[in-house]
């Protein structure tokens, strides 16, 4: 721009001008016959020249707005993929049938919606509750999703969404044995051995609220509620999610004192913990889908128990 000025400057310093014919609209520069200009094109190129700076500094307002902040949602939505960290062991909310190694459940269609929603393919990446979360910390996946609740332990590391439904813990035991459990308390005696999966709530839980019990821990994929199937543990205590579709899907187990579910687990997806921007996205598609009936439907379809 600058070298356009000083160009148009030298020319009228090395002349003046000579003849303007109004019909032709010709400007002659005197001093040089060969400078000739027409009277449209020089004011054309004059306008474009100052109209240059305007255009530079709108430059941003008149693209296309690039965001300036760095967040999986706009990387998700470049890339045109989610990743979704699933375990597949906990029915009915991620599984997997034997020798199967597609994913089904609650969670995985919930997944499909929040990647339609997105506009996005769904990319499943298996996972387990031992390193779900170093495998969220890592980028190996945007979110995780399934069927996790919240924790203050979990808090501390990862963020957690605002909850889609509210669960609770309740014991599981061999149908033929039920008539041995009247309460919690008969089961917290050193006699009792629980079967718990390493990594989990509900290992937690049973370290805490039943400590007279011996505890047998298992490595993912084995489950508690298997040990108990297995006749190798006399319980298992899971939530009410679980226990509400293994007793229906496997008629040796049966799901104890429902009506005494303990401690409040309200449901929730986990995603990275300093990106807020995915987080403040994922709240709101949950309350919108909430609020339409998308997660009741979900769960009805499912078999889903929650807490009241």
């Amino acid at each position: 721009m600058r070298a356009f000025f000083d160009e148009f400057r030298s020319l009228f310093r090395w002349g003046t001008v000579n003849a303007f014919e109004a019909d032709a609209g010709w400007l002659t520069i005197k001093g040089d016959s060969r400078m000739i200009f027409h009277r449209r094109a020089l004011f054309a190129g004059l306008a474009a020249a100052l109209a240059l700076p305007l255009m530079l500094s709108a430059g941003p307002q008149a693209q296309a707005q690039e965001p300036k902040t760095k967040s999986l949602l706009f990387d998700v939505q470049q890339r045109g993929v989610l990743k979704v960290g699933m375990t597949g062991d906990y029915y009915p909310m991620t599984f997997r049938e034997p020798g199967s190694d597609q994913f089904k459940g609650h969670q995985v269609d919930a997944a499909e919606e929040l990647a339609k929603d997105l506009g996005v393919k769904l990319e499943i990446v298996a996972t387990d509750w031992k390193t779900i979360i170093t495998g969220l910390q890592a980028g190996k996946y945007d979110i995780a999703m399934s069927g996790t609740s919240m924790s203050l332990a979990r808090a501390k590391v990862v963020a957690l969404t605002d909850p889609w439904g509210l669960n609770g813990f309740v014991p599981i035991v061999l149908r033929k044995n039920a008539a041995q459990y009247t309460s919690w308390d008969d089961l917290n005696k050193a006699e009792r051995t629980a079967g718990v999966t390493l990594g989990t709530t509900m290992e937690d839980y049973i370290r805490a609220e039943l400590p007279n019990a011996q505890m047998k821990r298992v490595e993912a994929p084995g489950t508690g509620w298997q040990e108990v199937l297995a006749g190798r543990v006399d319980y298992t205590v899971t939530t009410l999610i679980e226990a509400s579709g293994l007793q229906e899907r496997y008629k040796d187990l049966e799901m104890v004192f429902p009506n005494q579910a303990r401690s409040s687990l309200p449901m929730a997806f986990l995603a990275p913990i300093e990106d807020t921007v995915w987080l403040n996205y994922l709240n709101k598609w949950i309350f919108l889908k909430k609020t339409a009936g998308y997660f009741d439907g979900l769960n009805k379809k499912w078999a889903v128990v929650l807490k009241q």
